[in-house]
Parts: C-alpha cells; structure tokens; sequence
C-alpha cells in the first residue's frame, strides 16, 4: 500500500477511533437528539454542491433511518445515560456479527465456520463487559442501547448492499438529508424546545468544534477515504483496518478523558477483538497460533 494510502487509512482510524471521546464531549453541552439532528444538518448542506447519486428515494430513507437516524439515536443516547466513550467503540464493532446474519436471514449468504466461532467468542467477551455494568462507566441500559446501536448500523449495512455500486460521497451526503428532521422531531418531543433553546443559546467554541468533527471528519471525510480504499484494494486488505478503531477508542478515551476499565472489561474488550478478528481473518489465526506455539 502507496504511502499515501497508509496515510489515508491512519487518518480514518483514528479520525472514527476519536470520533467517540468527542461526542462524549458534545453531550455535555447538547442533548443527544439535537446533536444528531445538527450534525447530520452540517454535512447535508454539502447536497447543493454534490449530485445526488443514481439511488431511489427510498433507499436513500432506509439508508439514513437505519445507519444514522437508528444508530446514532441509540448511540448518543446511550453515551448519555451510562456507556463510555472506549466502551462504545468497542460494543458497536458488533455490528459485524450483526450484518453476518442479517444477510444470511435476507439475502441468503451462507454463515461459515469462522463467523459463528467469532461470534460464539466476541458473545462470551460482551457478557463479561455487561457484567462489569455498574462500574462507573457502564450501566446496563448504556451497554443494550449500545447494542442496538450496532444492530441499526448493521442494518444500513444491507442496505448498502442492496444500493451495490455507488458514489460513496453522494450516498453519505445525500443520506444526510433525511436524518436532521426524524431527530428534531426526537429532540422536541423528548427533550424539550426549552433545552434545544437553551442548547443552541449557550453553545460554546468546544460544542461548535465538536459539531464540525463529527459531521466533516468523522462522517464525511472518514466515510470518503474509507469507500476510496475499499475501491483500489480487495475488501480482505482494507476490512481488517477497522480492528484497530476500537484500539485507538480506548486509548484516546484514557487519555482525553481519564476512563478506566474494570478487570472484566479489560478481559471482555480482549475477548471482542479476539471474535472480531477471528470473523475477519478466518481459522488461518487460529492456525498461525497454532503454529507458534
């Protein structure tokens, strides 16, 4: 891989490994609907400047209800009543295990070996995370919340798949445009115009900064340096690379913001990322393993 590529594929990871710290950092001066609705707001003002791409109208809903509406709305939210940010990383990376079989549910995709062994392993790990729950960085509604996040992103996984060839940039864009209304509707009805007032009022440099991160460099230019590596390298090259988001979710957490993981969380994490990698790499881990001892 080119140089460049290397740089674009850093960035990205630890553009969406960060990502999570600073919507901690949003939630703490914006409601977790408001703060979908205006970040999702940011990034479809880029629709007067990119064509909309050659998708119906109806994908383009489903790809913005499930992969941002659903996700975020139960992400933010679940950031909000108890899940840290390294956490989160880590939990939502689920979504792998979800897409696995929701596409051999709906397009009939055959489910191997090592898919059901990842997993049976990144299952055993979120059992010991969620029993760690109460710990001061995790409750249990954070931990279901943040499942159900993974389980939506999964969801706009397929549809994806349904869109199949695309531009990448005009699908993130003009997917936008569908998520900002769904969430202030969210906003009023649950949080209140007397907080999306006050929000918007008291709107600080670090709320304004935190905005422009999510919406431009961890949606947009993330999702657009991601979709350029997926189209000038084969999936099993580039898909790996996501393994270490949840690496660099945990650390920037400790460092950003001082969290700390219980023993159980530490095993548990390790056991996810063990599935994860076992879902993508296949039994040759195991056999390379096997093999150095």
């Amino acid at each position: 891989m080119p140089l460049k590529d290397s740089l674009a594929a850093l960035i990205v990871i630890v553009a969406w490994g960060v990502n999570f710290v600073v919507i901690k950092v949003g939630l703490q001066e914006i409601p977790p609907f408001l703060l979908g609705c205006l970040r999702f707001a940011l990034v479809a003002l880029a629709a007067f400047f990119v064509p909309r791409p050659a998708v119906p109208w109806r994908m383009l809903i489903l790809f913005g209800m499930t992969l941002s509406v659903g996700q975020f709305a139960f992400l933010f939210t679940a950031m909000t009543v108890g899940m840290s940010a390294g956490l989160a990383s880590l939990v939502l990376q689920s979504q792998a295990f979800f897409t696995v079989l929701i596409a051999a549910i709906l397009l009939g995709e055959r489910v191997r070996l090592q898919n059901v062994l990842g997993m049976a392993v990144a299952a055993a790990g979120l059992v010991l995370i969620e029993s760690g729950a109460h710990s001061g960085n995790v409750t249990v509604l954070g931990f279901v919340l943040t499942l159900a996040a993974a389980f939506c992103w999964a969801c706009g996984n397929i549809v994806v798949k349904f869109v199949h060839k695309v531009d990448v940039l005009g699908l993130v864009v003009w997917g936008a445009v569908v998520p900002p209304i769904p969430f202030l509707l969210l906003s009023w009805a649950f949080e209140g115009k007397a907080a999306i007032y006050h929000s918007l009022a008291n709107l600080s440099v670090v709320g304004v900064s935190a905005l422009i991160y999510l919406a431009l460099i961890a949606t947009t230019l993330g999702y657009v340096l991601w979709a350029k590596l997926l189209t000038r390298y084969p999936v099993s090259k580039v898909a790996p690379l996501s393994l270490l988001v949840p690496v660099v979710g945990l650390v920037s957490a400790m460092l950003l913001v001082d969290e700390r993981l219980g023993t159980l969380q530490w095993l548990g994490g390790a056991a996810v990322m063990l599935g994860l990698a076992i879902n993508v790499f296949g039994l040759r881990l195991l056999r390379r393993g096997a093999a150095l001892r």
